[in-house]
């Protein structure tokens, strides 16, 4: 098992490109220049680390599915001080209905036919390894890949939202899979 909550350093660590790929992609784009993800990320960790002893979890996917929920609820807090309204509980339960989707839709894309445990054990450090390669990828082809591969955006959207033409989207995807390929090809090498 990858997590021990009570060693050093913290292995909750190892969630963080995780944790910073599922922030960027529930930000809205108005939102987005105003809240840097990985400070939410750096806010979840640190309340995580903080309330290590109230988790009751026995593996990874407990461990993320808790993690989750905080992130969901610090995106809520942000966006709602923007927004400057009261505490809207729609508004955190939406949002981690989100981030569940998006962690689902990247599990997804990795996923194998069979549900062994090993087999999920195994996806689990995938999803883990997606994620910071991911996070690695050079910004354009990062917000391509997410927005086409983890949120179903067609290249024509993801033109629109980027200010590309479609032509450039398909470049940006391509080139985006293509090191993706290369990164997770190199930490299996490893």
């Amino acid at each position: 098992m990858l997590l021990l909550l009570d060693r050093e350093p913290t292995p909750m660590e190892q969630f963080r490109p995780y944790l910073r790929m599922l922030a960027r992609m529930q930000l809205e784009a108005r939102f987005q220049a105003k809240i840097d993800p990985s400070d939410i990320v750096q806010q979840t960790l640190f309340e995580a680390h903080q309330a290590r002893g109230q988790f009751r979890g026995h593996s990874d996917r407990e461990c993320i599915a808790w993690l989750r929920r905080i992130l969901a609820r610090n995106l809520a807090d942000e966006v709602r001080k923007l927004r400057r309204e009261k505490r809207d509980v729609g508004l955190e339960q939406s949002l981690q209905a989100a981030v569940d989707e998006s962690s689902l839709r990247l599990e997804r894309w990795l996923a194998a036919d069979d549900s062994l445990p090993e087999h999920r054990a195994m996806r689990n450090e995938d999803v883990l390894q997606l994620a910071a390669a991911i996070e690695a990828l050079p910004e354009d082809q990062r917000q391509a890949v997410v927005l086409h591969h983890l949120q179903g955006h067609s290249a024509a959207d993801i033109a629109a939202l980027l200010g590309r033409t479609e032509v450039a989207v398909a470049g940006l995807l391509r080139r985006g899979l293509k090191k993706l390929r290369v990164l997770l090809q190199a930490e299996e090498a490893e």
